[in-house]
Order: C-alpha cells, then sequence, then structure tokens
C-alpha cells in the first residue's frame, strides 16, 4: 500500500474511491488543477456481480449513451461536459460506433481509452485496492476524499456509508437495477430479422425482429410466467422507473411492451412493406457488429428461463446468447437529506460523493457529476471557494439542482429530463418546446461560462 505521507511540497492532496466513470471524471478534473490524486479501484483483484474486467470505466449494461439531438436533456448534457473537456466524451467520440441518432461506443476499446488516459496522468496514482470504509488508514492524510465507488458499491464500503447516513435506521440505501442479454449477430435469423433504425430504413444500426399478433402473445404469457431470480435476505427489489425489468413491465398490460420497448412504429418491415405488430430491437455492441444488445430487455430472469424465452422471439430461435441478463444492486444514498451543497455528507465535510452514488441515473449522468465535483474541488482547494453551479436552466445544473432541491421523501434517482429544469414560462407545441428548452439550455451555459472565465 502507498505511503500515505509522501512528501509534495504544498500540493493539496485528494483521494478518490472508484475508477468508474465519474471516478475517472472526477480525477482527472483534480489533476487537472494541479491537485494530487490518488485514485482507488479494488478491480480486477475483487470484482463485482456485473463488470467482467479490469479497465477502468467498464460499461456494464447498454453500450449507448442515447440521443445526441440538442432536442434532449441528454443532448445538451453531452455539449456541456464537452465544453468542460470530459474524458468521457472524448472517449465516446473516439470509440464511436454507429447507431442511428444515438451515441454508441465499442464498450472494450471505451474502457481501454480511459484506462489509458488516467494512467499516463502523472497527477494521478492510480492503486488497485478496495477501501472498505470511509474511516479506512489508506484516506488518512488527504485534503478531501471523493466517493464515486458507483451502484456496486462493495458491501463492506457501503456499511459503512450507512452507519454515516444514519440508512440502517429505515432509509434505503440501495435499490436495483437489471442489465439486458447480448446475443452473437451470426445467431440471428436473417431471414426473419431486417436491418433499418426507427424512421430510418436505410441505415444498418438495428436489427429489428418482427412479431405478429399470435407471436407476440405466446411471448408474452411465456415472459410471464418464467421463473425469476429472488430477492437476497431481507432485501426488497425497488427499481428505477427507467430502467424497469423487461418482465416487470409486461406485468403492467397486455399491450404494455408493445407501446414501450417493442414498439413497431417507425419499422416498416421492407420485405412486407408493413408494420407488424411488435419489433424487437436489437442494437449493435461493438464497431465490427458481432453482438447485438437486445433493447430494452433488462431483466431478472434465471439464466435457463432467459435462454428459453427470448428464443421465442423470431429471429432469436437459434440465438447464441454472449452475455445473459442479470440483476444488481445499486447504491445511492438519499442526496437532499445527506448532503450539502457541495455534495459532501452534511455529517463529514471532507467526504464528497460524485456520480450515481449520489441519485443521479445514467452513465452520462454519473460522469457529468464527477466531472462537477473534481472542476468544483479542485477550484475550491486551489482558490478557497466552491464556484458557483451551471444555471439550473442547463442541464448539468437541473441535475445538480435535483439532487439538492428536491423534497427527501419525493428523491429517487433522474436522469437528465427536462422536466428537471424550470418551465419555459410560454405556451408551445411538443416539439417547439423541446426546441425551446434546448436552445435555453444551451444559452443559458454558455452564459456561466463566460462569466466564470471557463469559455
Amino acid at each position: 500500500m502507498p505511503d500515505n505521507n509522501d512528501s509534495r511540497t504544498g500540493e493539496k492532496r485528494v483521494a478518490v474511491i472508484g475508477g468508474g466513470l465519474a471516478g475517472c471524471e472526477c480525477a482527472l478534473a483534480l489533476a487537472r488543477a494541479g491537485v494530487f490524486v490518488r485514485l482507488f479501484e479494488m478491480r480486477p483483484d475483487k470484482n463485482t456481480p456485473a463488470h467482467t474486467g479490469g479497465d477502468l470505466a467498464e460499461l456494464v449494461c447498454s453500450n449507448s449513451l442515447r440521443s445526441d439531438e440538442l432536442t434532449t436533456a441528454i443532448g445538451c448534457l453531452k455539449l456541456e461536459m464537452r465544453e468542460l473537456d470530459s474524458l468521457v466524451m472524448r472517449a465516446a467520440d473516439a470509440t464511436r460506433i454507429p447507431a442511428g441518432k444515438a451515441l454508441a461506443v465499442d464498450r472494450d476499446a471505451f474502457a481501454r481509452f480511459v484506462t489509458s488516459a488516467i494512467e499516463a496522468e502523472p497527477g494521478i496514482e492510480l492503486v488497485r485496492a478496495e477501501v472498505q470504509s470511509l474511516d479506512a488508514p489508506e484516506l488518512v492524510g488527504f485534503d478531501a476524499v471523493v466517493l464515486a465507488a458507483g451502484p456496486l458499491t462493495s458491501d463492506a464500503l457501503a456499511r459503512s456509508l450507512a452507519r454515516e447516513t444514519d440508512a440502517e435506521g429505515g432509509q434505503r440505501l440501495y435499490f436495483y437495477d437489471a442489465i439486458a442479454p447480448i446475443v452473437s449477430r451470426e445467431s440471428v435469423n436473417l431471414d426473419i430479422a431486417f436491418w433499418g433504425s426507427r424512421y430510418r430504413p436505410e441505415e444498418d444500426d438495428y436489427l429489428n425482429c418482427p412479431m405478429t399478433e399470435e407471436q407476440y402473445d405466446a411471448f408474452l404469457a411465456a415472459l410471464l410466467a418464467a421463473e425469476k431470480v429472488a430477492p437476497h435476505g431481507f432485501e426488497e427489489h425497488i427499481h428505477f422507473e427507467g430502467c424497469l425489468p423487461v418482465e416487470e413491465m409486461a406485468e403492467r398490460g397486455r399491450l404494455t411492451l408493445c407501446f414501450g420497448p417493442l414498439k413497431p412504429v417507425g419499422l416498416p418491415n421492407p420485405r412486407t412493406g408493413e408494420e407488424a405488430f411488435a419489433v424487437v430491437q436489437l442494437r449493435a455492441e461493438n464497431a465490427d457488429k458481432t453482438a447485438f444488445n437486445l433493447v430494452g430487455f433488462q431483466t431478472k430472469l434465471k439464466y435457463p428461463e432467459q435462454s428459453r424465452v427470448f428464443r421465442l422471439i423470431p429471429g432469436l430461435e437459434n440465438a447464441e446468447f454472449l452475455r445473459l441478463g442479470s440483476i444488481h444492486r445499486n447504491t445511492y444514498v438519499d442526496a437532499p437529506a445527506v448532503l450539502d451543497a457541495e455534495l459532501a455528507l452534511k455529517s463529514r465535510p471532507g467526504v464528497h460523493l460524485a456520480g450515481q452514488i449520489t441519485g443521479v441515473e445514467g452513465y452520462l449522468e454519473s460522469a457529468a457529476c464527477g466531472l462537477w465535483v473534481g472542476i468544483a474541488l479542485g477550484e475550491k482547494l486551489k482558490r478557497g471557494a466552491w464556484p458557483a453551479s451551471p444555471p439550473v436552466t442547463s442541464a448539468l445544473g437541473a441535475l445538480l439542482n435535483h439532487l439538492r432541491a428536491t423534497p427527501p421523501k419525493r428523491f429517487q434517482p433522474s436522469n437528465a429530463h427536462f422536466g428537471l429544469m424550470p418551465e419555459l414560462g410560454r405556451r408551445a407545441g411538443k416539439k417547439i418546446r423541446k426546441e425551446l428548452y434546448g436552445q435555453r439550455a444551451r444559452e443559458s451555459f454558455a452564459a456561466w461560462l463566460a462569466e466564470h472565465g471557463r469559455a
């Protein structure tokens, strides 16, 4: 273990726990500010239920970073992150693969890019070791600590955080999330499946498996009857609404999936020229398009059941599953109740939280949160004051405000969306309204950058 008392004359020092998206963004932002960072990552010595490799910033769920359009909050967030020189956005742009209007990446190349950038930064010392407690000796001697351990925080560290926030006294410190299966392209029956993006039949970013009404009903019946993974011990399943298991969505009504992940609109079958009753979309996982993710099929079905049920999808009758779906614990705090304006624990101001553990939801939201904590903490350590946050009318500002201003009893993890921002104060149609939200976000963020010397 490194010596916590190594001498770096006059240099501020921060320990960052977690080498995921948020931790890497935070560490690099701090290093750029002239702060020495010791970045702790327990993998590959100790793995999680969802990770498989040892690279930093491994994407364990989808390989999609969602829409690039500036009429969406996530599109605006990407723009803001690029303006702040985000490592994650540089990695995503360098490893991008076709996915229609979405930004998808080759997940292995993406993780290698981030890992190389962190290892090449002289101001960061990467330590492969587990930090088991906020009182661990490894954290002594630092000017600040950033906990960016992500949704799969180790049990020991989660217990320490629970004690610190009194979460064991009845508050929930966790919820459950699920990931979707991946199939081999060569195992997909292309006599049934067809290429095309929604409303863009000329593109080959997605494979689409059409279903007749009879096929859909047979699949739905099998899905609803399939065995699911039981919760562990006293833990109950608490799912984030934006990432529900496919079988839980199916339980909400016969046509729920047809209006959700199996929506056929904009996907006419080129062989018939007509839209099917339902369509399962497969999105490329890598640049070579050898592996495809079942879009919206995050699941808690048992492994044998997944193979059986998902092979009922037309075109997947002989599917080779490169990865089956699984369920895992996502750890987060009740941010408005336990964090201050600097995303530090109210009970321990020197410990800041960053990323998904704060209650943001999604790859980019987590990375953006880590990026902001790194920028702001670096400025505080160098200049003595935490900087003004981006305006709440921007995507990043709205996300940060969600962590601070949401009434604790109503708090739950959230993606970036325009609903987190103040209303426009004028009437407008749906399409125009999104354009106006996006335009206001861009203008307000640009003004903030100029005012605070970041333009």
